[in-house]
């Protein structure tokens, strides 16, 4: 055994000589991965070809001490894997990925079967290896790396949702491949009789059960992370606990999946996260969490290229033409996916346009994954040793051709595909804006030059360059066609959502708003860039479809009706009620401000049309804001009293930094100072519940049919009508549908679908009761023009409650029947 000296000369070596790689691959212009891939076989080279170097001192230990890690698949799935995962799920929004779970699964699972079915009949047909084989290859070399097609959509600003489905797609299919080859890895082995039944059913369980543990280890790591608040590092080093942990328990324990684990508990955590952890913790996690992959990924490509040379020893031409074939297939099983499937679940609000799918294309590089399940069947003895050699020859080969060719000529690629470059309207944009800065700054120069008494002539030197840039601008100005007012609207409002994100994340590092809520905020403005890739209509539908209610709200809102459950809708009526509150400040202190500036930029015209874009917007979100506080008003109230609080702490710790600083106070009593005023600061944080004042003996006072009956009649009745919220814009009945209740409004207001003109009901009143007393189907649609609080009496309950109350039911029989003649059923 090598001295323990030598295994950590080793270790130390090769991770400084890695992240080195970083800064060579820009100095050289070659993607980082592709860097360390090409140095990890050099050191393969030399270990394999047994070079020595006796003279060169340390060097020499160096590479002895590089031959004692013997890289296996175990090693990358146990020791590498979990980090790189946990990572990357961790910056996934995971209500972005929800919003898109469909695609993103078709895409991983079903994409990725038809690929490896592809790929398996194409090899089978030419080689005549057996079908499990072909599959099990098929399986290994089609889970992608997204790594490099990410840091150019960063680049190109590619939709946000774009990013999400190339991130989830290469989460969830990295998890499908090694399920896949567990299981063909066993027919393979013949450890097992396993039919297409049998390996379905077992996919199943082994992905769906790796969600729910991973799901699970991450709300009880989450409970413990609460308790931590005093600890940042142990809360930081315990989500590294959290992702090996969940990886080992799901696959070797439990025998699902870990990837699918890890993806589950990370999403929890990056969910929660917000919940239990500080702004200043979430943001040094992340950091971690970054400094983490970084480091993996630096050795991992090292390692897994100091394989390469043994395995690709001595290939044969027939290898070489089995790879062109697998080059082939594979890329085309690719372009299936992308241009056939994926256009069935594109949305029109964010349409992935057919360059980006090229990107997406040449950018699918295979990586880690694929080579640890290579050397998984190397290291195998119960597989044939020429079947050994098959896979691990085409997969390692498959690997490197992405890595040397696609990764380095993806640039290409972008210039083929016209992404390398501004479309024409952005050209005159970034020419008027040049034009802007040059001219500022010669008038800055002159300005600077008189004041300082710097001699004219000088000056006037360094001016010229100025002038010069500045005639070559006007010239390109002269030669373009002039952009539509469209274009330069939106212009401002791409530089609106820059200034919107900015002032979303100040408000989030001064401590008004939470994680949770900032994350919330953030992909608002995403949706919003997202929409304008249609144009400035998207961007005002996007605006728009963010006040609505999601599927998550409704999610709450289902569960409070039928089960009483009101404390996931009490939290999504409270962080509607920030959001609103945040968008609204940010609007009237940000947006509408910054409006004159632009219009030097875009011209009079378009700045107002500008203007009056960002007023709706405003318009709208005032009017969702009233609807809430109308419903809660002691709710709002007490928010703006903790947005009071907050302010003055803030400036309370900006006053001692200032004493601090001009020496008034000494270190020691700002110290002091400070110590008390955090307490009151974390006090301040905790957000008030909201009450969501649904006690039926409540709402039951706020109908003026009841105000007449005894208290203990109305304790009774109390028993037999349900609470109900109903939100602004919902249905609550609709016109032909058999009724099966009706309905009692305590507070808000609701509108009647009638004829000629429609009616609006408010407090007290009622309706629905036609259906229960005629038996007739509904005769009006209703529609929430607001929050309602409502009172439900169910058919089954109608009788018995008119039995005991006969003066209501003379009311509502002569309110029917008013209703029945101004509709003309009679």
């Amino acid at each position: 055994m090598d001295p323990i000296w030598l295994i950590v000369l080793g270790l130390s070596g090769l991770l400084g000589l890695a992240v080195l790689m970083y800064p060579a691959s820009h100095r050289l212009n070659i993607p980082y991965t592709v860097l360390l891939a090409m140095t990890g076989c050099l050191l393969g080279y030399f270990a394999e070809w047994g070079i020595d170097l006796p003279h060169f001192g340390i060097l020499s230990d160096f590479l002895t001490g590089l031959q004692s890690f013997n890289i296996s698949s175990d090693a990358v799935l146990f020791i590498f894997l979990p980090v790189l995962v946990f990572e990357a799920a961790l910056g996934i929004d995971s209500h972005r990925l929800m919003d898109d779970i469909g695609s993103i699964l078709l895409l991983a699972i079903i994409g990725l079967l038809i690929s490896a079915f592809m790929v398996a009949y194409a090899l089978h047909w030419v080689s005549g290896v057996s079908l499990i084989v072909c599959l099990l290859l098929g399986a290994i070399v089609s889970a992608t790396d997204p790594v490099a097609v990410m840091a150019i959509f960063k680049e190109l600003q590619a939709p946000k949702r774009l990013s999400v489905l190339v991130e989830g797609e290469s989460l969830f299919n990295d998890a499908t491949a090694i399920v896949l080859f567990g299981i063909l890895a066993t027919m393979l082995t013949g450890n097992s009789n396993v039919d297409i039944s049998s390996g379905v059913q077992s996919f199943l369980i082994v992905f769906l059960f790796g969600i729910f543990t991973g799901l699970a280890m991450g709300y009880s790591f989450c409970l413990v992370l609460s308790r931590m608040g005093k600890y940042p590092l142990v809360q930081i080093t315990l989500t590294l606990s959290l992702a090996y942990f969940s990886f080992i328990l799901a696959e070797h324990y439990l025998h699902v999946s870990g990837v699918m684990a890890v993806v589950g508990a990370a999403l929890v955590v990056g969910s929660f996260g917000h919940a239990t952890l500080s702004p200043e913790t979430w943001k040094k996690l992340h950091e971690t969490w970054d400094h983490f992959a970084f480091w993996t990924n630096s050795v991992i490509f090292v390692l897994v290229g100091m394989v390469v040379p043994k395995i690709m020893e001595n290939i044969s031409l027939d290898e070489w033409l089995l790879l062109a074939v697998l080059v082939v297939t594979g890329f085309g099983a690719r372009a299936l996916i992308l241009f056939g499937l994926l256009p069935l679940f594109e949305k029109k609000t964010a349409k992935i346009n057919n360059a980006y799918k090229g990107v997406m294309l040449w950018g699918g590089l295979r990586g880690a994954v694929s080579l640890a399940l290579a050397l998984s069947v190397i290291e195998n003895t119960l597989i044939a040793p020429e079947i050994q050699r098959y896979i691990g020859v085409l997969v390692t080969g498959f690997v490197l051709f992405t890595l040397l060719i696609n990764a380095t000529t993806i640039r290409p690629v972008l210039k083929l595909f016209g992404l390398d470059q501004l479309d024409p309207a952005d050209q005159i944009i970034r020419s008027k804006a040049l034009k802007h800065s040059l001219a500022k700054i010669q008038n800055s120069l002159k300005s600077k030059a008189s004041d300082q008494n710097i001699s004219p002539e000088w000056s006037e030197d360094i001016l010229k360059h100025y002038q010069k840039d500045e005639e070559e601008v006007d010239l390109l100005l002269e030669q373009s066609k002039e952009i539509s007012e469209d274009d330069w609207i939106r212009v401002g409002l791409f530089d609106l959502c820059a200034l919107e994100r900015t002032a979303y994340l100040k408000q989030f590092e001064e401590g008004f708003i939470s994680t949770y809520i900032i994350r919330r905020l953030l992909a608002q403005v995403e949706d919003m860039l997202d929409g304008l890739q249609t144009g400035n209509a998207g961007y005002k539908k996007s605006s728009i479809k963010n006040l609505d209610f999601n599927w998550r709200f409704h999610l709450a809102l289902a569960l409070h009706r039928r089960f009483g459950y009101g404390k996931m809708l009490s939290m999504h009526l409270a962080d509607r009620f920030e959001i609103l509150l945040s968008s609204q400040a940010v609007i009237k202190g940000n947006l509408l401000p910054s409006l004159p500036k632009m219009e030097s930029l875009i011209g009079k015209k378009a700045g107002e049309n500008l203007r009056a874009l960002i007023e709706h917007r405003l318009k709208k979100v005032e009017q969702a804001l009233h609807m809430l506080q109308l419903q809660y008003p002691d709710y709002f109230q007490t928010l703006q009293k903790r947005y009071l609080n907050n302010l003055a702490s803030r400036l309370q710790e900006a006053d001692y930094e200032q004493l601090r600083e001009e020496k008034i106070i000494s270190g020691e009593v700002f110290k002091n100072l400070e110590e008390d005023l955090q307490d009151r600061i974390q006090k301040n944080k905790l957000r008030p519940t909201l009450d969501l004042n649904q006690e039926p003996e409540k709402l039951v006072r706020g109908v003026s049919l009841f105000s007449n009956i005894p208290a203990d009649r109305l304790n009774h009745i109390s028993r037999l009508l349900k609470p109900m919220l109903a939100v602004p814009g919902e249905t609550i009945v609709k016109k032909g549908a058999i009724g099966h209740a009706m309905y009692f409004i305590s507070s808000g207001c609701v509108e009647v679908e009638m004829l000629p003109a429609p009616i609006r009901l408010g407090s007290g009143d009622f309706f629905g009761e036609i259906a229960l007393i005629k038996k007739y189907p509904r005769t009006f649609s209703v529609k929430a023009l607001a929050f309602c609080d409502l009172l439900v009496l169910s058919d089954s309950d109608f009788n018995l409650f008119l039995d005991d109350n006969p003066e209501i039911r003379k009311t509502l029989s002569e309110t029917a029947e008013k209703r029945i003649e101004m509709d003309g059923l009679r």
